[in-house]
């Protein structure tokens, strides 16, 4: 009985700690946190479904690079298509072009130190961002910088779902063929996605670079009108939210995790009780534990209010959109959960261009058609396993 004692004491301990731990970091994060965004901007846009085209087309452009690169991903892992991707890296800074790569510390956390010298050996300059660091080890360890983008030359960007790794190109036959969308931007926002790199840069590895002009070419305007929105801790939510009260007729969600916050399933609720269609894809197939259950108490709400919900399942559906009224279209890094909305960086691209929403809206149906709908009595159906795992989901939904 002692022992117990003191065990349950050393767990009560450990939560409190963690308990202090993540609201006093969050408190400290949310004094510093800065939301930037653009006014509309006007460029040209190209869209990626499918990985193999991606970094067909990606690859290529780096190859093409002939003065500056650089690089921001969540996940890069230690695999062929990763060793590819350094090798070309590696080749372009041997070249004499200057190759920036900044890489989330947990999200990449295969790379290892042989990894990162040979990296930087070869001219690449290198950091690690997000790292766990006191005096808030538990807090940091959740904040993750999500934002995956690319900028050749000051005039290219991509942006989008995709990390680098086997599963992303098909590789992982449990996830594939994987479904994502990504896009390649020309045009005068590249210059944002640039500045939001040399933010980023400057923060993880203490260099100031955003006052030199050689990063910030005079670009073209083109003819799809947009605007970005760049956020962590917590901005996000009131954008989303603004997004759906605006809505008139119809919205349309698609993301690998559902687990919005609280006020924003309000508006969901409320906007389909005054007759807004609402049409959720996720994923038949979960790639992280807990998440699909986590998922479900919010999909049953919906399923009762009228809206339709549809399980992907050719392969995985990573793709992070929102679509309202033909006349907005998010595409960008953040998933419709609350890590996205409450810890993660993150960076949004909204679409205003009519022709390229009908685009996007034609990639959306044809994922609906390999879809399956979810019925409200599948997810009513008892299921003992299913129950205890969404119980655990709840508790834990914040960190999903």
């Amino acid at each position: 009985m002692k022992w117990v004692l003191i065990l349950g004491g050393l767990v009560l301990l450990i939560i409190i700690w963690l308990v202090i731990d993540f609201r006093l970091g969050r408190k400290k994060h949310l004094s510093v946190a800065d939301s930037k965004e653009t006014p509309i901007l006007h460029g040209e846009f190209e869209i990626f479904t499918h990985g193999k085209e991606l970094f067909h087309d990606y690859f290529s452009t780096i190859r093409g690079a002939k003065r500056h690169i650089h690089v921001l991903f969540y996940i890069v892992k230690d695999d062929a298509i990763s060793q590819e991707f350094f090798a070309l890296l590696k080749e372009k800074a041997r070249e004499g072009i200057e190759v920036r790569l900044l890489l989330d510390r947990l999200g990449s956390w295969k790379i290892k130190k042989q990894v990162v010298a040979a990296l930087r050996e070869a001219g690449i300059q290198f950091a690690f961002s997000n790292r766990i660091k006191l005096p808030f080890p538990f807090y940091s360890a959740q904040v993750r910088n999500h934002r995956k983008i690319s900028i050749i030359d000051g005039e290219i960007g991509y942006l989008g779902g995709y990390n680098i790794g086997k599963e992303y190109i098909d590789g992982d036959p449990l996830l594939s063929p994987w479904r994502d969308y990504h896009v390649r931007i020309t045009g005068e926002s590249v210059n944002f996605l640039q500045s939001i790199f040399l933010i980023d840069w400057n923060e993880y590895a203490g260099e100031e670079l955003m006052g030199r002009p050689v990063y910030f070419p005079k670009l073209p305007k083109g003819v799809v009108r947009h605007r970005f929105i760049a956020t962590e801790a917590g901005q996000l939510e009131e954008n989303f939210i603004r997004l759906i009260r605006n809505a008139e007729h119809s919205i349309l969600i698609g993301t690998p995790y559902f687990i919005p916050s609280a006020a924003i399933f309000t508006e969901l609720l409320a906007v389909r009780r005054r007759g807004v269609s609402v049409t959720v894809i996720v994923p038949f197939t979960a790639d992280h534990l807990l998440v699909q259950e986590a998922s479900f108490r919010y999909l049953r709400r919906l399923l009762a209010a009228g809206a339709a919900v549809y399980q992907y399942k050719k392969g995985f559906y990573h793709a992070k959109t929102i679509v309202i009224d033909d006349k907005v279209c998010d595409i960008g890094t953040a998933n419709f959960d609350r890590r996205s909305l409450f810890l993660n960086k993150e960076i949004n691209c909204y679409i205003y261009d009519p022709a390229l929403i009908e685009r996007v809206k034609a990639v959306i149906e044809k994922d609906i058609l390999d879809s399956e709908p979810l019925s409200l009595a599948e997810l009513n159906k008892p299921n003992i396993g299913r129950s205890m795992k969404e119980g655990i989901a709840a508790a834990v939904s914040n960190f999903l």
